[in-house]
């Protein structure tokens, strides 16, 4: 057992007694007794501990988008409003209540409004336990609560309640080093005052017994009394020169004090553990002395008492124990002990204390005697003092008998240690629920507690803070005044910027008026993790700001610019009344995740009463600079320099003063001369905090001051280390600073504990009972670094971490120069929270060989149970239920086991871990887990995390809203790399397992778009096509135009800034300025929009048209200063701030086509010169400087403006060269000769290529050589020209390696060398408008389409494969399913496709027989031999082996074929005319006609053939009214018609045949279903609210109305049997259901949410929410009912497994596909696709063919992997 600090008197001083006694006796057996009546009743906890408060938060809604911590908790978590509700406390009734609420509301109300007086306490995360105790004689608890208890409680409270749980027992482990400079009481008193903060619940537990203790020497005895103490000792010379040995006096301190002196200051030799008889000597010394001094000053206090010269509680301190002292601070000096202490009493009976050896451990004894002294003392504790503060309820006595070996032991009183480790257990657990209970709902509102960190850090930042009143003037000067700009204060790091904005926001609300309420938003960047990147911190200030302005708590946006829109618009909000004052200290701090270091999301332009605040390092991530571009005032820029000498020295004073301390003379002289060496504010504290260590006695050889920061910081680690041992300091602060996010206290000493190097060090003199590290080791390290270390919140735990970047910086520099060190480090954190040795997994470890040689140890090792916790993804209840995520765990692991180079478990753990992408993706922003994968591709690249990465970015608009569908995402997108790459396989195989139960809709096939190949980004966000796209020149940003500017990060695909300028029409083009800074855009309504890329800053400019028709914008240019707007009669010129310049016309009222801004200033116009029908042009300058030049077809100028390519009149189509000489053009050759007609000209960007558009492709010229290469379009592709289009969409990639160019909706790509076409990329499904090339820094090209999306091409990409999705070009209408093979029939307006169904390929397209059709519905037969197709004028019957139609069967307008007799009859029914219908039988494939014949119609329904195909059913009218048409469908003979008169008739919306009665079908109305029988000519029952899906049984149906709900009905009496989906109002939208084949499921299609949501049957439960890529037109299930198959608005087919985890047959389904096995059929070698679709064009394919001959062989049976099913 290890020694400790204040017991180890007990064990000294008593030693000659224990050697004495020799004689052990066997002692009696041990019982134990409890006190009934004090068992703690184990109260009822919350099951999810606070996240089940609920709050109406002022009538506001829970934040739907809040994803900071729990995505899925947050709503339950927002806790109380202004209005919010209260569960009853403590029993109080709904008085209590009221004065609760008003009370949580004035405290909300303080905080929000940046209130810092009176700051409430933050709400704590820890259960922090201080145990207090006599050493020797609880040892045997303190050890079975360390190894039985306090892991279960650690686990316990995480998991309940989320609470950190840390026990701080300063008996434990403790070593004779603790004792030297007599400080552990002092830390006690500190730890006890840190445990009684930061406590939620229990803070103290005290274990008494018959022991009262060590009593220690006062360390620190007042001046004056000591005097009075030594003058009692005149007489004694010995005494009084032993009294001024070890005590001096210092002065420094104010009062003065006497000192004890360190031990091994005066005995050298105290703590030499390598000479141990010298030790030994030294020891025995000081014992021997501390027995004389306690004497000599217990005598001496209290002769002065009887004087009456001190105190009774003065003299008493000088008799006092450890434990006593504790128990006052800790309880009897304590408030609200009932909720926060627990004591346990323990009487021992009959002790032999003539077995003093023993007896000595339990009881004070002195001089072999029972100490009746220190008895009576206990007594007086134990018995009176504690009872009297400490209810009952609280204390647990327990009565022992003595007996075991040593009196008491774990044999022979197992029945004590097990109870008494239950009581412990359970009073704690009692007394947090209750804490929980009562907790505040304040703790639980995320803006509250966000707030109040920051305005805690303020308050405390201004406690200290002294001088500045000029830059605290010029602060208040910029709050009152008139500015509409932020205010920037910047300086070098350390130079007091955050104490200046502390400072200043603590003053600023009290510069306004009592009229104003000013409000006071605050954030110190980088101290929270909501105010560490800019997504969190906007989405925190909204908040805060709705809060303040009572803004209705609608949803916030989670995508950045939408999200600085929201939050720019909520500043908006400030008034007069109400001004606000925003402060975001420290811009550098942020993380440069979302383009923060950019500054786009920062408000430039100020509404009026807002005033912003920022403060920035000067040299960090170009911040400064990039404030200076967006901020051209100068006086907003304030610098903060360092403090200067003089006011160092006083503030120093100041501070000193406050800390009742004072220097020296010479010990000022020596600060003042390092003021002159460095005086910024962090270097003053720094000081501060050295020179308060010194006495007024130390000698100026052993004081010294480092002169710059970084030296003074090294100095204060290297003391430490001296102090603390080097390998234990090291060890902590490297994992203090390798940790990304800090650590809690209790995660330090758990790493501490398992790391092998430090405990080997700790325990190098003695074996510890348990191998953890002795708490009061990190306590004694952390005092000694007074407020270097900040407390705060990350991921819903308190963390420390270094409070100043300068601190970091050192500490890297210092403990990291060592990479394998860096890497150890990394690696044990990243062990820590993998849980390896959680959860009592003992770990091996080996002695030293000096520990082996000091312990006589024969094994080499061991192993021990570390005590740490298991770390699972998501905390479970007891019934399995999450509770909730390891934020921990997920925000550090990944970036530990980077850095630990422990690759194998990060990809099996994090990367390729669908547990925890899911848990990841639920519970923090999508940006956090895209940075795991960049952190990662920063230190390797590895193409497979790339690509996952990539589909993550990709699906963020999906995951961001729906995380659970990150299994279809994934494999959707991945399922070509299956067979490939093993990382990617291994991820889908998870998806296909554990996704199942978070999303059990998953695609077959491969359905999404892939990441890899040329797209690097498809780019959304126009609600109208963007006309207008462009680059700035460091092509860094992306601009777009519709009818707003969309601007992306080019490098991210991220939106960086959205600018909505409130327009009604669309932009038709878009101008940059040269520098980058400015963009315009004209709309169709004649307006032009001039905005500041770079702030958002914009201005309407509506020039002065002639008021005539004609007179329209049509263009814009711009340079840096100016902006041109032309119209066909008339060009203007503008300012680029809007201001009004000039206006011109053209000679002759020529119509302006083009103009362009030349380098010096003047505009290059281009006229239209001919007529109508021609092509001439003229290209004019704005001064005439230069004579008119005529051409035609087609001109393109240098940036110079001193070439130009052209054709003229005189060379007809061949392209000229001109250059500028003067005032003139000059000839200056012609390129070759040209013969086709030119329809635009385009130079490369540096002018080395000319491309030319002609009818059937292109040319392009080599301008250094004149050669020139031709570029073709495929066969049937050529350009059509506009009118006077100038330029065309063709360009050239970087290096001019590829020529590019658009047509329609495809991107075409050539070589320049050769000329081949090398690629056709299907870009877009709409036709393209605008295509740009980007070749600074990157190889990209950019287009974007009528179909309103942009697409990035990366050209490095180029060649790479393409996993192409098939799909037409039009939207999907109709869907029909063959019976006996995998093979599926669509329809769009001009297009059949035929598509295998296990591969999701289009294995044919039909297209229609003239060019006005259009294809109204399709069907397959069941072989898939032959489709039927029904055009606008006739029905086509195709042979799909042959492509060919082999029968045209006139008949115009039919809406429905219907395929009966085993498929080898068509019926179709058709429309003609506005009252009547045509219904034709023909034979499959022949087409023969059966029969034929009219009916009438009154509004055309389809009609049906029932179940069996005995009967045709048509809606029709005669004489009568409506009717239903009932026919033979073989024969086509009327049999009669159905007269639909019975009382609850409407009018039909559908008919339907009822699925398991051949007579029955189902009329369905608005309101309900009506179910007729046909040949007994009755309606069975109307069914209200049925919607007309049925059962294969036809006893369930569904009612799904399209404002929102879904309810599983029986069709018998109409009765709701399941409620699928409330009636929540979702709005009014399309909504479609279907049941699967196999009556398990029900499919549901919402097109506002664009989501398909499946339930189950059996208990209601939904198992699957996908959400679609584009609009689902028409859905259909596979005959089986194991699949579900869409067809999109976009054109493409997806066939998604029900794989519902409940049913086997459907998870077996799902790993039977073809797309699942590992070697597939149609892979080459390398995995790779053969062309575009597996099977080939000409034929349906193999696959096909075995599928048929399998059908065949089995008859009915099918297999399960079968698409059929």
């Amino acid at each position: 057992m290890a020694a400790m600090t204040m017991d180890k008197s007990e064990l000294k001083a008593d030693r000659a007694i224990e050697k004495a006694d020799k004689g052990d006796k066997k002692p009696e057996n041990g019982s134990v007794k409890v006190d009934k009546e004090k068992k703690p009743e184990k109260s009822d906890t919350l099951e999810n501990g606070v996240a089940d408060r609920k709050g109406d938060t002022c009538d506001k809604k829970a934040d739907k988008g809040e994803k900071s911590g729990e995505k899925k908790e947050t709503e339950e978590n927002w806790g109380v409003g202004l209005n919010g509700d209260a569960g009853s406390v403590d029993g109080e009734g709904e008085e209590g209540e009221e004065v609760l609420l008003d009370e949580e509301r004035e405290k909300l109300m303080r905080v929000l409004v940046g209130e810092l007086e009176d700051l409430p306490p933050l709400g704590s995360k820890i259960v922090r336990i201080f145990t207090s105790s006599t050493f020797t004689d609880t040892t045997l608890e303190r050890n079975a609560l360390m190894e039985k208890v306090y892991p279960k409680l650690k686990s316990n409270l995480r998991e309940k309640h989320g609470l950190e749980f840390q026990v701080v027992d300063m008996r434990w482990g403790v070593r004779d080093e603790a004792t030297d400079d007599h400080m552990t009481t002092t830390l006690c008193m500190q730890e006890i005052d840190n445990c009684q903060r930061l406590s939620i619940g229990p803070n103290f537990i005290v274990f008494l017994g018959q022991k009262y203790g060590y009593r220690p020497l006062p360390t620190h005895i007042d001046a004056e009394e000591f005097l009075l103490l030594r003058d009692c000792a005149q007489g004694e010379t010995e005494e009084l020169a032993l009294m001024d040995l070890w005590y001096r006096r210092d002065d420094n301190t104010v009062p003065a004090v006497f000192i004890l002196q360190p031990i091994s200051s005066i005995l050298t030799n105290f703590n030499n553990k390598r000479q141990r008889r010298l030790m030994e000597a030294d020891q025995a010394t000081w014992w021997e002395t501390f027995g004389k001094l306690q004497r000599i000053l217990r005598k001496s206090a209290q002769v002065l008492f009887i004087a009456k010269k001190i105190t009774r509680e003065e003299m008493h301190n000088y008799f006092m124990s450890v434990t006593e002292r504790e128990v006052t601070r800790g309880v009897l000096m304590a408030k609200n002990v009932h909720d926060h202490c627990l004591a346990y009493v323990r009487e021992i009976e009959n002790i032999n204390i003539t077995l003093l050896r023993f007896a000595s451990k339990f009881v004070d004894f002195a001089s072999r005697n029972v100490d009746g002294e220190a008895q009576k003392l206990l007594k007086t504790l134990r018995d009176d003092k504690l009872p009297a503060k400490m209810p009952d309820s609280n204390i647990v006595k327990f009565k022992v008998e003595w007996g075991g070996k040593e009196g008491i032991d774990m044999e022979t009183h197992k029945e004590y240690i097990e109870t008494f480790c239950q009581h412990f257990y359970d009073n704690v657990l009692r007394l947090v629920d209750n804490a929980m209970d009562r907790n505040e709902k304040l703790s639980s509102n995320p803006v509250y507690v966000e707030v109040l960190q920051h305005l805690k850090a303020c308050y405390n930042s201004c406690k200290v803070f002294q001088g500045r009143e000029d830059i605290v003037d010029r602060i208040k000067q910029y709050v009152l005044g008139k500015y509409d700009k932020p205010l920037i204060l910047h300086g070098a790091s350390g130079c007091g910027k955050t104490s200046l904005m502390a400072k200043g926001a603590s003053q600023s609300r009290s510069w306004f008026g009592p009229k104003q309420t000013p409000f006071l938003v605050l954030r110190f960047l980088g101290t929270t993790p909501n105010s560490s990147s800019v997504i969190p911190l906007l989405t925190s200030l909204s908040r805060h700001l709705m809060w303040l302005y009572e803004e209705p708590d609608e949803y916030i946006p989670d995508e950045l610019s939408p999200l600085v829109n929201h939050f720019k618009k909520l500043l908006c909000c400030a008034s007069k009344s109400k001004p606000l004052i925003l402060i975001l200290d420290s811009l550098d701090q942020l993380s440069g995740a979302d383009g923060a270091h950019q500054l786009a999301w920062l408000p430039t332009q100020l509404p009026p009463y807002v005033r912003l605040i920022v403060s920035t390092l000067p040299n960090y991530f170009g911040i400064l600079d990039t404030l200076h571009s967006m901020i051209e005032i100068p006086e907003n820029y304030v610098p903060v320099l360092p403090l200067g000498e003089n006011l160092s020295a006083t503030i120093l004073q100041f501070w000193l003063k406050n800390a009742n301390r004072t220097l020296t003379e010479e010990q000022m002289e020596l600060v003042n001369e390092a003021f002159t060496k460095c005086n910024l504010p962090l270097y003053v504290k720094l000081v501060f905090d050295e020179v308060c260590r010194w006495k007024s006695y130390t000698s100026l050889q052993n004081v010294s001051l480092a002169f710059t920061i970084h030296d003074s910081i090294y100095k204060l680690f290297e003391r430490i280390e001296i102090q603390h041992g080097r390998t234990l300091v090291a060890h902590a602060f490297g994992y203090i600073t390798a940790a990304k996010s800090g650590l809690s206290e209790a995660e330090l000493e758990d790493l501490l504990s398992l790391d092998e190097k430090v405990l080997n060090d700790v325990y190098q003199y003695h074996l510890p009972p348990v191998r953890r590290i002795p708490p009061l080791l990190w306590t004694r390290i952390r005092s000694d670094l007074p407020s270097y270390l900040s407390e705060r919140e990350a991921d819903g735990v308190s963390v420390v971490n270094w409070y100043h970047r300068q601190f970091i910086e050192a500490a890297k520099e210092r403990y990291f120069k060592n990479l394998n060190y860096v890497s150890e480090i990394h690696s044990n954190i990243s062990e820590y929270f993998l849980g390896i040795w959680g959860g009592g997994k003992p770990k091996p470890f080996e002695y030293t060989e000096g520990q082996r040689k000091m312990f006589h140890l024969e094994q080499k090792g061991g192993e021990s149970d570390r005590k740490v916790p298991l770390q699972p993804l998501v905390f479970m209840d007891e019934h399995g239920r999450p509770i909730r995520h390891n934020l921990r765990k997920l925000n550090e692991l990944p970036y530990h086991l980077i850095r630990s180079h422990r690759y194998e478990e990060l990809y099996s753990q994090v990367i390729f871990n669908y547990n925890w992408l899911h848990a990841k993706l639920n519970s923090m922003p999508l940006q956090s887990v895209l940075s795991d994968f960049e952190d990662l591709l920063d230190h390797v690249y590895q193409k497979d995390v790339k690509l996952i990465a990539d589909v993550i970015r990709l699906s963020s608009s999906i995951l961001s809203h729906y995380p659970d569908n990150l299994g279809p995402q994934i494999i959707g997108r991945l399922l070509p790399y299956f067979t490939m790459n093993e990382n990617i396989r291994m991820l889908i195989q998870q998806c296909d397992t554990d996704g199942l139960t978070r999303c059990a809709l998953v695609p077959v096939h491969h359905c999404l778009h892939t990441p890899g190949g040329p797209l690097q980004f498809s780019l959304e966000g126009h609600l109208f096509a963007p006309f207008g796209i462009a680059v700035t020149s460091n092509a860094k940003y992306l601009i777009s135009v519709s009818n707003k500017f969309i601007i992306f990060d080019l490098s991210t695909g991220e939106v960086f800034r959205q600018i909505a300028p409130g327009i009604e029409g669309i932009m038709q083009s878009l101008a940059v300025s040269e520098n980058d800074k400015y963009a315009a855009g004209f709309t169709n309504n004649n307006q032009v929009i001039v905005c500041n890329i770079l702030t958002g800053e914009h201005v309407k400019i509506m020039p002065p048209l002639k008021e005539i028709k004609e007179s329209l914008v049509t263009g814009t240019t711009m340079n840096n200063t100016h902006i041109v707007i032309w119209t066909a009669q008339e060009w203007f010129l503008y300012t680029i701030s809007g201001t009004f310049l000039s206006r011109h016309t053209i000679e002759m009222s020529m119509p302006i086509l083009s103009a362009e801004f030349g380098p010096d200033g003047k505009v290059y116009l281009v006229v239209k010169s001919g007529g109508t029908g021609d092509s001439e042009m003229t290209l004019e300058m704005s001064d005439n400087s230069i004579e008119p030049f005529e051409f035609h077809s087609a001109i393109s100028l240098s940036k110079d403006k001193q070439l130009m390519y052209t054709c003229i009149e005189i060379s007809d189509n061949a392209v000229a060269v001109y250059t500028r000489q003067g005032d003139a053009w000059r000839y200056d050759r012609t390129l070759g000769d040209n013969f086709d007609l030119v329809f635009a000209l385009n130079l490369s960007e540096d002018e080395n290529f000319l491309v030319a558009t002609i009818p059937l492709g292109y040319k392009l010229w080599n301008l250094k050589t004149d050669i020139m290469v031709p570029l073709k379009l495929p066969h049937g592709t050529r350009n059509i020209p506009t009118k006077n289009q100038l330029s065309g969409m063709v360009t050239l990639t970087r290096n001019n390696h590829f020529v590019v160019a658009a047509v329609r909706k495809n991107v075409y790509v050539w070589d320049v060398k050769q000329g081949n076409m090398v690629k056709v990329l299907d870009a877009h499904f709409g036709r393209i408008i605008a295509l740009t090339a980007v070749s600074t820094g990157c190889n990209k090209v950019i287009s974007s389409s009528i179909d309103k999306t942009i697409k990035v091409w990366n050209f490095d990409n180029i060649l790479e494969d393409v996993h192409s999705i098939d799909r037409l070009e039009k939207p999907i209408e109709t869907m029909d399913l063959a019976s006996e093979v995998p093979i599926c029939v669509t329809t769009s307006r001009n297009c059949v496709g035929v598509w295998n169904l296990e591969n999701g390929k289009l294995l044919k397209t039909f297209g229609t027989t003239t060019s006005t059709s259009v294809i109204t519905e399709a069907v397959l037969t069941g072989d898939a031999n032959f489709v039927c197709a029904a055009e606008t004028a006739n029905i086509v019957i195709w042979d799909v082996s042959k492509d060919a139609a082999i029968k045209t069967l006139p008949l115009r307008d039919t809406q429905k074929l219907i395929r009966n007799e085993n498929d080898t009859r068509i019926i179709a029914i058709a429309k003609q005319g506005i009252n009547k219908g045509t219904c034709a039988c023909y034979s499959l494939p022949e087409g023969d006609q059966i029969y034929k014949f009219e009916f009438g119609v009154s509004v055309y329904k389809d009609g049906v053939v029932t179940c069996d195909g005995s009967f045709l059913a048509l809606p029709a009218v005669d004489k009568s009214g409506d009717v239903i048409g009932v026919y033979h469908a073989k024969t086509g003979t009327h049999l009669y018609n159905l007269q639909l008169k019975y009382s609850t008739y409407k009018p039909m919306i559908k008919l339907i045949p009822m699925p398991h009665d051949p007579n029955q079908v189902a009329l369905i109305d608005e309101d309900k279903g009506n179910i007729l029988d046909l040949k007994k000519k009755t309606l069975v029952r109307s069914v209200n609210r049925w919607n007309g899906q049925v059962t294969k049984t036809g006893k369930h149906g569904l009612y799904a109305p399209s404002r929102g709900g879904l309810e599983y009905i029986e069709l018998k009496h109409g009765k709701t049997t399941k409620t699928l989906i409330p009636r929540i109002a979702e709005g009014v939208f399309n909504v479609d259901t279907i049941f699967s084949n196999n009556d398990r499921h029900v499919i549901y299609y919402h097109s506002g949410h664009r989501t398909l949501r499946v339930f189950r049957l059996s208990d209601g439960k939904m198992i699957a929410k996908y959400k679609a890529q584009a609009e689902v037109k028409v859905m259909t299930c596979s005959p089986g009912g194991m699949s579900v198959i869409i067809g999109c608005v976009d054109g493409s087919l997806t066939v998604l497994a029900l794989a519902d985890p409940h049913y086997e047959d459907n998870v077996e389904f799902l790993q039977c596909l073809p797309s699942r096995q590992k070697h597939q059929p149609g892979m080459n070698g390398t995995g790779e696709e053969n062309g575009e679709s597996n099977l080939p064009k000409n034929s349906i394919g193999t696959a096909l063919q075995v599928a048929r001959f399998v059908a065949k062989a089995r008859g009915a049976q099918r297999s399960r992997a079968c698409i059929l099913s």
